[in-house]
């Protein structure tokens, strides 16, 4: 009996050090599957119920948790009388833009009744990123925040939270979002703005109808959060508070930051930034806030959404107390915040800035007005880069590059405008027609780039925040008025600029970024102002392959919609 005692007692000891040595391993990487059910769903805001649609019934959506090295398939089921795409905001997708979702750009839509699997790596990203429609204005309620963990055994490189929370801004309008935007084309006007913003979907009790549509999250006196915030607005970059508590930034657009800390962040629409906030007050009902920043003369939806950080065991009879944010059109806040953005360019994190520049573009932005006999004035509103409007094809181009489909688009988009003025000058009101089509521009493999967007006052100066498909970039400087190629680029920040995939153009100002073309195939790239984008401010880089076939763009899965 005894001698069965010690061989029991040893097998037990065997498995305990075979589980620890085990579980001390670096992980596997796993792979993590999803179902979306495109769907309508019946949704009540404002006392108003409407059918939208919506993922799997939820607004906004399911959040997609990974860890960096994971691979993520997403089957994407249509349900909706619309077709659908999904875009995985900021999500790399080397070699492997059949994922990377925007319609028309890299794939076709998913038909009503049809399904796709986005199927894609996790490689060399950790942090807060997002997924949203990418066809018509759809992401309007079909959005979400994507969750990118650090491989087992990565610490965060700030102070470990207590607890973590998603914090998702968006907007709510009372009618059919669709009905909206096509009532706006059809008069040549901008639609309608919208009626609320919404925290995780919900506008708060400073709405009609809105005591029970108010998200809150317990605290507990003492310990720290980290909240991992979104703006998925269609249309406005939003200011975000949380009354009486210090913010402290650590990262933006899943890469780590030098922190610092501030009242009040500012967050345009595709961006997100995670904060820590430690609840160090004195026990009660906070408000945390979100209001837009406009700093041109542009009409926007400057309603205040509000959700409640809520100590534990105060109870809900507290009324919360209220932030101070802003002036919403505050723009020497809006700049000075920019300024404290910085890469983390630890050894672990380094910001690999590209020194030496391939090539370099310089686009103008514009808003413009062209002839339209059935408008509302006979002209429609519209909006180009160097002076072109981009018309949208009716083949992904990502397929008319992979299989050579001529006819489809042309690689002629010009490096800088068809004539230099003074772009931030007295407002322009005459010659404001566009030139339309769908013309890329063609990039060299491994080769750098260095893009500086200009605002201009075509009709009016307006803050535009810029997102690139498949890529990060770096920010190495902004500023107002003209850029000066002579006197600017002596003071961009090449060691420790933010490093973003989504980056605000200050009203009347320029920014300039930098990246290495190392990813290959039809990259989007485009304001994020849902509006502007409609209007034609857009364009993509067809990024060449590489030598060898490790370069090359990844052969199309079999379930690629057809257009």
């Amino acid at each position: 009996m005894a001698a069965n005692q010690t061989t029991f007692v040893k097998l037990l000891v065997f498995l305990v050090y075979g589980f620890l040595w085990f579980s001390c391993q670096p992980a596997e990487a796993a792979i993590k599957k999803y179902q979306f059910d495109i769907q309508v769903a019946n949704v009540s805001r404002l006392c108003h119920a409407k059918p939208m649609v919506t993922v799997n019934g939820r607004f906004p959506g399911p959040t997609i948790y990974a860890r960096e090295g994971d691979r993520v398939q997403i089957n994407v089921t249509n349900h909706a009388q619309y077709n659908m795409s999904i875009h995985w905001h900021g999500l790399k997708q080397y070699r492997n833009g059949w994922a990377d979702g925007p319609a028309y750009i890299t794939q076709c839509p998913i038909k009503t009744g049809n399904s796709y699997v986005y199927d894609f790596n996790v490689t060399g990203q950790r942090g807060t990123l997002w997924w949203h429609a990418h066809i018509l204005w759809l992401r309007a309620t079909v959005y979400g925040a994507i969750v990118i963990l650090p491989s087992q055994g990565t610490p965060f490189p700030f102070p470990q939270p207590d607890r973590e929370e998603v914090v998702v801004l968006g907007e709510w309008w009372n009618a059919d979002v669709e009905q909206v935007e096509n009532q706006g084309n059809a008069l040549g006007i901008p639609p309608n703005m919208s009626d609320a913003h919404t925290i995780n979907g919900k506008p708060g009790p400073l709405f009609p109808c809105s005591e029970k549509y108010t998200f809150a999250m317990e605290v507990e006196k003492g310990k720290t959060y980290l909240l991992r915030i979104v703006n998925a607005a269609l249309n406005d970059e939003l200011f975000f508070t949380v009354a009486n508590h210090t913010l402290t930034v650590v990262e933006i657009d899943a890469v780590y930051t030098k922190p610092f800390s501030t009242e009040t962040i500012l967050i345009a629409p595709g961006q997100t930034t995670n904060v820590l906030v430690r609840a160090n007050q004195i026990p009660g009902r906070y408000f945390m806030a979100a209001r837009p920043f406009m700093d041109a003369p542009v009409p926007v939806d400057n309603k205040t959404a509000t959700a409640i950080f809520q100590y534990k065991g105060i109870p809900e009879t507290v009324i919360p107390k209220l932030p101070n944010l802003p002036a919403p059109n505050d723009t020497e806040f809006a700049l000075s915040y920019d300024k404290k953005l910085r890469s983390l360019n630890s050894p672990k994190y380094p910001a690999n800035v590209p020194l030496k520049v391939d090539r370099n573009l310089f686009y103008t932005i514009g808003l413009g007005i062209n002839a339209c006999p059935t408008c509302i004035n006979g002209t429609r509103f519209s909006a180009s880069l160097n002076n072109i409007s981009f018309v949208m094809p009716q083949t992904a181009l990502l397929q008319a590059h992979y299989f050579n489909i001529k006819g489809v688009y042309t690689t002629d988009f010009p490096d800088k405008p068809p004539t230099a003025f003074n772009y931030t000058g007295a407002p322009l009101t005459a010659n404001l027609r566009t030139t339309q089509g769908t013309r890329l521009s063609k990039i060299a493999f491994n080769s750098t780039v260095e893009l500086v967007i200009q605002d201009t006052n075509l009709l009016t100066v307006e803050s535009h925040p810029f997102h690139l498909h498949g890529y990060n970039f770096f920010v190495v400087g902004t500023g107002i008025g003209n850029f000066d190629p002579k006197k600017d680029p002596a003071k961009y920040n090449l060691i420790d600029p933010p490093e973003r995939n989504t980056v605000g153009v200050p009203t009347g100002g320029w920014t300039a970024i930098r990246f290495r073309a190392d990813n290959p195939g039809v990259w989007f790239f485009h304001c994020h102002l849902e509006l502007h984008t409609g209007w034609g401010l857009k364009t993509a880089f067809v990024v060449e392959d590489g030598p060898g076939s490790d370069h090359n763009v990844l052969p199309p899965p079999k379930d690629l919609p057809q257009c």
